[in-house]
C-alpha cells in the first residue's frame, strides 16, 4: 500500500520548489507582476493555465524555480477540487514542492497520482513527489480518504481468481482486527440454515461458497448504521450468460462490497458515534448443474418469495437478504452499495452514480455531501407506479422487470420491498471503474460516491 502520510507534509522551511496553482482566468494578473524570465519561460512553454497543464520554469539556482499548475475555473477552484493536482503529480519529477495558496482538496489528488496496483507486475521505479504545504488540518483527511480510495481500487482491480468470498472474507477481517472490530462469517450450506436462501441460491452453482460477511462494530448504545455492499466476486450472468464483451469486467461486481468496507474502515478510524454493521453479501454468479435458473422461485430472509426471471440479476437478490438481515437492528440509518444495473450507466454514463433515498431531507443531505467534496452523484425516483414491473403470476415478485425500461430504477424498487418503513435508506447505483485514464485516476477500479458518503456521515456523527 502506498504511503501516503509521506507525500503530503507541513511547510517545514526545508527547500523545496514552489508550485503555484494559476486558472486561465488568474495568469494574466500573476504573470503582470513577474519579471522577464518567469513571463518568457511561461510564453516558450505555451502554458496558458489550462487544467491538468504544467510548466517549470527554471531559475539561477535551485532555489529560483518554479512550477505553473493549471487548474479548474469554478466552484472546485477555491479551494482546490480533489483532482486539480493530479496531473502535476504525474508529470512533476521527483522532488518536494511547496505549494503556495490553501491545499483545500487537491491533496487527495496529488496522494493517489501516485498510486499504482502492483500486484502483478513491478512498477517502474519513480522518485516521490512531495507536497509541502501550510493547510495543516487539510493534510490528514486527504491521506486517510487516499487510503480508502486506494483500498477500494485494489480490491476491484484484484481478479476473480484471486478475490474469492473467502478472500473479501479475510478482507473484512484484515480491517476488523486492527480496530477490535467483530466479524461473523456465514458460509455455504449453513446460509440456508441462517436463513440466507438467496444469497445461497446465487452462489451455490460456484467452486468458492458462498457466504454471509458481518462486522460490528461501536457503542451500542449510539444510533446504529448499516453499510451493505453488493460482494458479487464475478458475474458471468448465470444461465443467462453474458456475452464475452459484457464479461471483461466482472471482476469488478464486488465493486459495492469495496465502498461498504472502505467506508466502514473510515467511520472505525474516526471512532465516529455510530453503532457500526457492515453486511456483505458475498457470492460468485457462476454455472454448474445446480444453477439458479430462469422460472425457478426462490425464498429471502424477509419471507418474500421471488420468480426468476433473469439469472443476471443476480445483484439485487444477494443484497435483498442483506438488507432484511440489516433492518432487523432497528438502524438509524441503511446506506447500500452496488454495481447493479447498466441501466444506471446507460442513463448517467461511468462518473455519476444513480442514487436513490426514501427521504427527501437525507437525498438532499447526501447529494448536498457530494458536491461539496468534488463526489458528484445524482438522484432517480422511486417511482411508485412501476412496482407493477415487478409483479409475478407465481410469487410475490420477479427479481427483474420485462422489457428494457427503467431497469435502474426497477432494480431499486425491488430493493425497497425489503426495507422496513419509516427506516432511512440510501441506495447507490455505483459503475465503480474508470473506463479511460484521467488525472489521479488510471484505468480500472474507482471509488464513486464514497467520499459524498463520509461527508455525509461524518457531518452528522463527529
Amino acid at each position: 500500500m502506498t504511503d501516503f502520510a509521506a507525500l503530503i507534509l507541513a511547510a517545514d522551511g526545508q527547500p523545496a520548489v514552489p508550485l503555484i496553482p494559476l486558472s486561465t482566468a488568474s495568469l494574466p494578473a500573476w504573470l503582470a507582476g513577474q519579471g522577464e524570465r518567469v513571463r518568457t519561460g511561461v510564453a516558450a512553454q505555451g502554458f496558458k493555465g489550462a487544467p491538468d497543464t504544467v510548466a517549470m520554469i527554471a531559475g539561477d539556482g535551485p532555489a529560483d524555480w518554479l512550477v505553473l499548475a493549471g487548474v479548474p475555473e469554478g466552484p472546485l477552484r477555491a479551494p482546490l477540487g480533489p483532482w486539480a493536482l493530479a496531473a502535476a503529480a504525474q508529470k512533476l519529477p521527483g522532488g518536494r514542492y511547496a505549494l503556495a495558496g490553501e491545499l483545500g482538496q487537491a491533496g487527495l489528488g496529488w496522494a493517489l497520482a501516485q498510486h499504482r496496483f502492483t500486484r502483478y507486475r513491478r512498477a517502474e521505479p519513480s522518485a516521490p513527489r512531495v507536497l509541502t504545504t501550510t493547510s495543516l488540518a487539510a493534510i490528514s483527511g486527504a491521506v486517510i480518504e487516499a487510503d480508502a480510495v486506494a483500498l477500494v481500487r485494489d480490491l476491484i482491480d484484484t481478479p476473480a481468481c484471486d478475490l474469492t468470498p473467502a478472500d473479501l472474507a479475510q478482507a473484512v477481517i484484515d480491517v476488523a482486527r486492527p480496530v477490535g472490530a467483530d466479524v461473523r462469517v456465514v458460509t455455504g450450506e449453513a446460509l440456508l440454515s441462517e436463513n440466507f436462501p438467496a444469497i445461497h441460491a446465487v452462489g451455490r452453482a460456484a467452486t468458492a461458497a458462498p457466504r454471509l460477511i458481518e462486522l460490528h462494530w461501536g457503542d451500542p448504545a449510539h444510533p446504529r448504521l448499516a453499510l451493505i455492499g453488493k460482494g458479487v466476486t464475478f458475474d458471468s450472468g448465470g444461465l443467462n450468460i453474458k456475452p464475452g464483451n459484457g464479461m471483461a469486467h466482472m471482476k469488478k461486481d464486488m465493486g459495492g462490497a469495496a465502498h461498504a468496507l472502505a467506508l466502514a474502515r473510515l467511520v472505525m478510524q474516526a471512532n465516529l458515534r455510530v453503532r457500526l454493521h457492515l453486511v456483505i453479501p458475498a457470492a460468485e454468479n457462476a454455472i454448474s448443474g445446480n444453477a439458479l435458473r430462469p422460472g425457478d422461485v426462490i425464498a429471502t430472509r424477509a419471507g418474500k418469495t421471488v420468480e426468476i426471471t433473469n439469472t443476471d440479476a443476480e445483484g439485487r437478490l444477494v443484497l435483498c437478504d442483506a438488507i432484511a438481515l440489516a433492518a432487523e437492528q432497528n438502524p438509524a440509518l441503511i446506506i447500500d452499495f452496488a454495481t447493479l444495473t447498466g441501466a444506471a450507466r446507460v442513463a448517467l454514463g461511468p462518473q455519476l452514480p444513480a442514487m436513490f433515498a426514501n427521504d427527501d431531507a437525507l437525498a438532499s443531505e447526501y447529494l448536498a455531501a457530494g458536491a461539496s467534496v468534488g463526489d458528484p452523484l445524482w438522484r432517480l425516483p422511486l417511482w411508485a407506479p412501476y412496482h407493477d414491473m415487478l409483479k409475478s403470476e407465481v410469487a410475490d415478485m420477479v427479481n427483474s422487470a420485462e422489457g428494457g425500461f427503467a431497469g435502474a430504477i426497477t432494480a431499486a424498487l425491488f430493493l425497497e420491498r425489503f426495507v422496513p418503513a419509516g427506516v432511512p435508506w440510501l441506495h447507490l447505483d455505483t459503475f465503480a471503474w474508470t473506463p479511460s485514464a484521467k488525472p489521479g485516476r488510471p484505468k480500472g477500479g474507482e471509488a464513486l460516491g464514497l467520499r459524498a458518503a463520509w461527508a455525509m456521515l461524518r457531518s452528522r456523527f463527529a
